[in-house]
């Protein structure tokens, strides 16, 4: 009984380890900020990158700046936590472009990796 009780405790431990370690993720993945991408030039996106970015915002929420899911909001349906509290269209745009310039490069590959696991 003495061995369950500790092999109950050992797995708590390292639950709670996990939840913490998932946490600290989630929080440097938000305020982790690569001064070289802090400012998106307003560059215009040529034809392709604008199509697949409105491409993936109808898939996200319909297009609609307002829409919620979870942690999640805008048309681009950015975690909240990335936005900042401005929930401006032009904040949404700013960190939308942010975000798919620094995880995939370009909205053309972000909307492949869409088709493909139905998220980016």
């Amino acid at each position: 009984m003495k061995k369950l009780r500790k092999s109950k405790s050992l797995i708590l431990k390292i639950v709670s380890a996990l939840m913490l370690a998932c946490s600290l993720i989630a929080v440097c993945e938000v305020t982790n900020h690569n001064p070289s991408t802090q400012t998106v030039q307003a560059a215009k996106l040529s034809k392709r990158e604008r199509n697949a970015k409105n491409w993936i915002a109808q898939r996200e929420s319909g297009g609609n700046y307002h829409a919620r899911n979870g942690a999640c909001y805008g048309k681009f349906q950015l975690n909240i936590g990335y936005l900042h509290g401005d929930y401006s269209k032009k904040n949404q745009n700013k960190t939308a472009d942010r975000y798919v310039k620094n995880r995939y490069g370009s909205w053309v590959n972000a909307k492949k990796f869409w088709q493909s696991h139905h998220w980016y």
